[in-house]
């Protein structure tokens, strides 16, 4: 009998704990589907919308649950019991608004002054006496500690004390409160305790499951901070940096502990501080992410070659944002991400930029003066062989003819001198121009090179001044090299220079080095020219903005023939006073180090040096040629 009887019971057990199994799911399922979408953003909003759903559909259900016990044992209710009856199934619709907005601080407030209500109203209109009152003023309460809002705390805890304190005044003051019941002052107390204690646990869960939470967040953050690249840094509401993640050591090579504080504003470079404290002023008083781009002072070589100093400064853009803090004064979050390798990138791009740009203009100069140069000659040397070869063009006088073979010459010599330069130019340019030293008689050189541009000076009325001895210790160079250069010069001091003018040239030793110096009265270069002086094709304007014929390469290719010999140049120049060049040679180039493909040119603008800028000696030589 007790075994069948054990078998009749136990399919019975089975049934009531799947029935329950089933009823706690369908109850979860139903707080679940009434959570707005507000509420499902994290495990713990989540709890706090089911628990408050929960709990405030158990009381709406034992409410209408005792009803009917009520009326059958009671009769019909009085209409303060009414009153009461109401207040206890008001909060049904906290649980609607809740579900339909996600307001659960909203839903919470309703629920606080509905059971403030049915204190108020136990003791005004009951038996059940100021006891039982305060016990529901303490559920009240505990309803507001569940919301964490310290707002709605602070208010519930003044609206209680000012209900509690009037109910006091009129229980013992005015007839209206009627006196206390014990039977069921005793049972309503009980109800408020239990519902206290429930609300008290229900806190202590979500409060445990809020720290959790906040300890996992804060976990998986630094667990992040310390897995990214950059360095992530938070600030406090007075823009103090209160954490650094440790990847700033790997980065910046200062250590996390170090720019805690203070101690990463003080590593900010001077100039950029007021930036720095203003984008962190921004992003805390703001909604929208500020990105600046600083300088951070590090223990590691900037650009990650070298070694380290005190002015190791790093670029770095940082990123900074509004960081909300649950029970604390908002704060900045920001991310520093080193870019010094990105700006050098870019500055790479924008000198190739420049280049290119530079290159373009090259480009345009070289073919405007081509056109000129190459066109002129070629035009004067067609010309006048088609009228030679014609007989019926052929001048009769042998002087006319003579002349106009001279002419062809003449532009013939023009070609050959500008095609020699643009190929010089370009050997200078590629790399590829190889100078042959050799010993040579620095004076003889000079003579000669005057002698070359004589006739051009006196066609223009220009006196030429040698002002050098002519036991000038002899130099090893390359001799062609120059008499190229002095050439040039030369030329360009003759063109230059207008009627009844002067052009000096001096030389002399200064050491291992023979300093030659061309002088002129002409009409100088100003001194927004004096910087692109030595730019292939450029040419210099007179004041009178009238242009002379030349392709601008002379003074080029000079200092590409100077720098390949380990040589400098330096030129001072003053518009309308002329203009002094000075070249400096080492006496044997053998044991110079040449110029990667070009001398630098210094320049001055001021006043020319003096025609005979080298003190004369016994033994030199003043030549004048008229």
């Amino acid at each position: 009998m007790a075994i069948a009887a054990g078998v009749a019971v136990a399919p019975e057990r089975g049934a009531w704990s799947f029935d329950l199994v089933n009823v706690s799911r369908s109850l979860a399922a139903l707080t679940s589907a009434l959570v707005h979408p507000a509420g499902l953003q994290s495990a713990v909003e989540t709890a706090h919308h089911q628990t408050f759903i929960l709990r405030t559909l158990a009381v709406v259900f034992l409410t209408l649950a005792s009803a009917p016990l009520f009326l059958a044992f009671h009769g019909a209710p009085s209409p303060a019991e009414t009153a009461i009856f109401s207040f206890c199934l008001a909060p049904i619709g906290a649980v609607m608004l809740v579900s339909k907005t996600g307001r659960l601080d909203l839903g919470r407030l309703i629920c606080v002054l509905c059971l403030i209500g049915l204190s108020t109203t136990l003791a005004m209109t009951t038996t059940v006496g100021l006891s039982c009152a305060v016990a529901w003023l303490i559920v009240a309460q505990t309803e507001s500690l569940l919301s964490l809002n310290t707002r709605l705390i602070l208010g519930t805890a003044a609206a209680c004390l000012a209900v509690f304190a009037g109910l006091a005044v009129l229980g013992h003051w005015s007839p209206l409160v009627p006196p206390s019941s014990g039977a069921n002052a005793g049972l309503l107390t009980g109800l408020a305790l239990v519902f206290a204690a429930i609300n008290v646990l229900s806190f202590a869960a979500l409060s445990a499951m809020r720290r959790g939470a906040d300890d996992e967040r804060n976990n998986r953050l630094a667990s992040i901070a310390e897995t990214i690249d950059d360095v992530v840094v938070s600030y406090d509401a007075d823009g103090t940096a209160d954490f650094v993640s440790p990847a700033c050591e790997r980065r910046f090579g200062l250590p996390a502990h170090g720019l805690v504080g203070r101690g990463l504003f003080e590593h900010i470079h001077v100039a950029d501080r007021p930036l720095f404290l203003k984008a962190i002023a921004d992003a805390a008083h703001g909604d929208q992410t500020v990105t600046v781009a600083l300088r951070l002072r590090g223990a590691l070589p900037a650009g990650g070659t070298g070694h380290a100093t005190d002015q190791s400064f790093f670029w770095i853009e940082m990123r900074a944002r509004r960081l909300t803090r649950p029970g604390s004064k908002p704060g900045v979050m920001s991310l520093l991400r080193d870019v010094s390798g990105i700006r050098q990138v870019v500055s790479d791009l924008e000198a190739a930029r420049l280049s290119a740009e530079a290159a373009s203009q090259t480009r345009d100069q070289f073919l405007a003066n081509m056109s000129h140069e190459l066109r002129t000659p070629l035009n004067a040397i067609i010309g006048f062989s088609e009228m030679l070869g014609d007989p019926l063009l052929r001048p009769n006088d042998p002087a006319k003819q003579q002349e106009y073979a001279g002419i062809i010459h003449q532009s013939g010599q023009h070609l050959l001198s500008v095609v020699n330069s643009i190929l010089d130019m370009s050997k200078l340019q590629s790399g590829t121009f190889s100078i042959i030293p050799e010993h040579f008689d620095v004076a003889p050189l000079i003579d000669s090179c005057c002698e070359i541009v004589t006739l051009k000076a006196q066609e223009g009325h220009v006196e030429i001044v040698q002002s050098y001895r002519q036991a000038i210790e002899p130099m090893v160079g390359d001799r062609r090299a120059c008499k190229q250069i002095l050439i040039n010069l030369l030329s360009n001091a003759v063109k230059f220079t207008p009627k009844n003018g002067r052009v000096t040239i001096s030389a002399r030793p200064e050491g291992n080095s023979l300093l030659i110096c061309v002088s002129d009265t002409g009409i100088g270069i100003g001194a927004a020219d004096l910087a692109r002086l030595g730019d292939p094709f450029f040419q210099a304007k007179s004041s009178l903005d009238r242009p002379f014929e030349g392709t601008g390469l002379g003074l080029s290719v000079v200092r590409g023939l100077v720098g390949l010999h380990g040589g400098t140049i330096s030129i001072e120049s003053e518009l309308d006073h002329g203009t002094s060049v000075s070249i400096r040679l080492p006496l044997d180039c053998r044991h110079a180090n040449p110029a990667a493909t070009t001398a630098k040119i210094e320049t001055i603008a001021r006043r020319r040096r003096p025609e005979r800028p080298f003190p004369q000696q016994n033994d030199q030589m003043v030549k004048k040629i008229a």
